[in-house]
């Protein structure tokens, strides 16, 4: 079946499904295939905050590739067949007055590293393959802001046919200003061809329209007979696809919308037949050197501990491709299959949307030799560290790679026990913007949460704990023990009946008395029985939590006594619980069976086409938050598949066509805010528990 009919077909199996709000739920609609996923934007070459390039349509030829922001980002993609230039990927203009013919797609498959685009015409059939390689568990590997783009291609008339492969990038990749001025040079170390590009007058640590404004951008091919390049003016250049003349542009430096310079490469692969052809490797990485600050102090990118320089590292990243593309292709399989259990195809189909959005919001670097893991609020404010951005993203590290998690916790134990970080309970960042952290050591000019993160640190660590080593639990629950009991001590005068605070749903303002604040509270106070037990310690927490969820379930119920309300003074109201998902994920047994079951029949009742709202004030809802509810709801089968379909057929009908959002309204399918952030990492929440 041809693609887009595909699509089609899967969107109106969902629609047959959809529910108008307070409707009873219709039978669940029969699942499709994982390759039925329209994405709402592709993934291309996603590794890092500033590596971050995306396809906001469903075909490779015919739209500019995009920053996570919407700038373009442009790569140029030509097959040369039999001496005629057919456009596979990006939207320019051809030398001439008509532009390049383009290839038909004919199939797109998103796993969870890799985005592969098969098109055709005049007999040649080429495989584009965009692999990020997020490998967890290997921080030398996952230290490398590097990116594949591989071709490969085959004729499928039974003829033979002469075929160049041609890719480019333009100097936009360097800046969010076009009228930056760029400086650019050729160079080969270690069987590698390097074309890089940087910004003449760079801003070290600065940012426009969240670009970096400083740093190297890096497109490279190992040699081999047959590869030509040259760095040029866009027109230029393209007009000679099939062969380039090997020669770097000399007016250098000036603007990128000078002439726009782009950076190329050609392959002749001679006469292709039927097998498919050796694949044409490039790299597309971003490297950045510091690559944040904390405190004011400029950290090295963590891949500068295992490499002298960029050449070194891009040298070794071309020569562990194919064992990149083995271990890839063991993780996709791997999410996929356990995905497919917990949740069923489309709920696999989500995790791999998602997996390399949420590992591309973060950084590694250097402190006191020691790895540490930094992560951008993307799009919401751009915040550094931000604890309830970690927070919901949480579970993909802890299925993934827990050690990640740790990495991530590191420089928020180390700001909050070292640095003066004057209160009592947990901090909301570590910096206005990232990606600097500059703190708020004074005790001003933070979104101070007060329950939300005092609790979110005791869950993520507890989570943490519970799978590493045995033998590094005890050591580490001990070291960091005077923080988490600073923070639990908080809960425990605070959690029940949380004041007028703010909370991570900070755009629906401020809240007294939340009851979902209040779970996520005593919760934390479950969590810290955990640590408290790690690190050989007796105490009354978990005692203190069991107490105050019964009183939180007393004065929880509302009236009807179908259903937990918004708050305890306000009856008549509800919304999703999410953070019962911590508690089944911490195996604590708060939440009582009962309430469980009476919040998951509620939720039917409020459905709605593309999911359940967030609570009964608006139409929309936080799809990390559906996902935690459904992991926390798992063995309620239909309230689970009813949030993942939801959940699936906004994003293969949306027609906002940006990074997966998680802020969204159920009702018209339309992108609320937000976009390309880590939270969805909380789509693993079912792989959790």
């Amino acid at each position: 079946m041809e693609r887009r009919r595909l699509f089609q077909v899967g969107a109106a199996g969902l629609a047959a499904g959809a529910l108008t709000p307070g409707a009873p739920v219709a039978a669940a609609p029969p699942r499709v295939p994982a390759e039925a996923f329209r994405p709402p934007a592709v993934p291309l070459a996603v590794r890092s905050p500033y590596l971050s390039t995306w396809l906001a349509a469903d075909n490779l030829p015919g739209s500019w590739p995009t920053f996570w922001t919407g700038r373009v980002t442009a790569m140029t993609g030509l097959a040369v067949i039999d001496g005629e230039p057919l456009l596979f990927l990006g939207s320019p203009a051809s030398p001439g007055p008509n532009p390049f013919p383009a290839m038909r797609q004919t199939s797109l498959t998103v796993t969870a590293t890799r985005s592969e685009f098969v098109l055709e015409q005049r007999g040649v059939e080429l495989t584009v393959t965009f692999l990020s390689p997020v490998t967890p568990g290997d921080l030398r590997r996952q230290s490398q802001p590097l990116s594949y783009l591989s071709v490969t291609a085959r004729s499928t008339d039974g003829a033979p046919h002469r075929v160049a492969v041609y890719v480019d990038v333009s100097g936009e990749w360097a800046s969010g200003d076009a009228h930056r001025p760029i400086t650019w040079e050729q160079r080969e170390h270690g069987g590698v061809v390097s074309l890089s590009f940087g910004q003449s007058e760079p801003r070290v640590l600065g940012e426009t329209g969240d670009s970096a404004e400083w740093g190297t951008v890096v497109l490279s091919s190992p040699t081999r007979p047959g590869l030509t390049w040259q760095i040029g003016p866009d027109a230029e250049v393209r007009a000679h696809a099939g062969a380039l003349s090997g020669t770097v542009d000399q007016q250098n430096p000036r603007p990128i919308d000078d002439r726009w310079p782009v950076f190329a490469y050609s392959l002749d692969l001679g006469t292709v037949g039927r097998s498919r052809t050796a694949p044409f490797v490039l790299g597309i990485g971003h490297v950045r050197e510091p690559v944040v600050s904390y405190l004011g102090e400029q950290l090295p990118p963590l891949w500068k501990k295992y490499w002298r320089g960029w050449p070194e590292m891009v040298a070794e990243f071309h020569a562990d491709f194919t064992a990149a593309v083995t271990r890839c292709a063991r993780l996709d399989a791997k999410i996929e299959r356990d995905a497919t259990r917990a949740g069923g195809a489309k709920y696999a189909a989500l995790c791999a949307l998602a997996f390399r959005q949420a590992y591309a919001a973060t950084d590694l670097a250097v402190k006191d030799g020691e790895p540490w893991a930094f992560l951008k609020e993307i799009s919401s404010n751009g915040n550094m560290q931000t604890v309830d951005v970690t927070y919901p993203a949480m579970p993909v590290f802890l299925y993934a790679d827990p050690q990640y998690l740790g990495l991530l916790l590191a420089p928020v134990l180390d700001y909050t026990e070292k640095r003066g970080y004057p209160h009592e309970f947990a901090p909301h960042d570590l910096g206005t913007h990232y990606p600097n952290a500059d703190g708020h050591l004074s005790g001003t000019g933070e979104e101070d949460m007060p329950v939300e993160e005092s609790a979110n640190m005791l869950i993520m660590a507890a989570a943490y704990l519970a799978r590493i080593p045995a033998g590094e639990r005890r050591a580490y629950a001990t070291r960091h023990y005077p923080i988490f009991q600073r923070w639990a001590d908080y809960l425990v005068e605070h959690a029940l009946d949380p004041d007028l605070q703010n909370q991570t749903d900070d755009f629906t303002g401020f809240i007294a008395h939340s009851v979902n604040l209040a779970l996520k509270g005593i919760v934390g106070l479950g969590a810290m029985s955990r640590i408290a037990g790690y690190a050989g310690r007796t105490t009354t927490y978990l005692a203190t939590a069991r107490h105050d969820i019964a009183e939180w379930e007393r004065m929880a119920t509302d009236p009807s006594g179908r259903h937990l309300k918004l708050a305890y003074d306000q009856d008549g109201t509800w919304s999703l619980k999410y953070n019962g998902y911590a508690d089944a994920l911490l195996g604590l047994g708060l939440v009582p069976p009962s309430v469980a079951a009476r919040e998951a029949s509620w939720y039917l009742t409020r459905a709605a086409t593309d999911g359940v709202p967030l609570d009964v004030r608006h139409s929309y809802t936080k799809a990390d938050w559906e996902m935690w509810t459904a992991a926390w709801l798992k063995d309620h089968d239909e309230i689970r598949d009813l949030l993942v379909d939801g959940l699936y057929r906004f994003a293969t009908t949306t027609g906002q066509r940006v990074p997966m959002t998680d802020w969204y309204d159920v009702v018209t399918g339309r992108q609320q805010g937000f976009q390309a952030r880590p939270v969805v990492g909380g789509f693993f929440a079912l792989l959790t528990v």
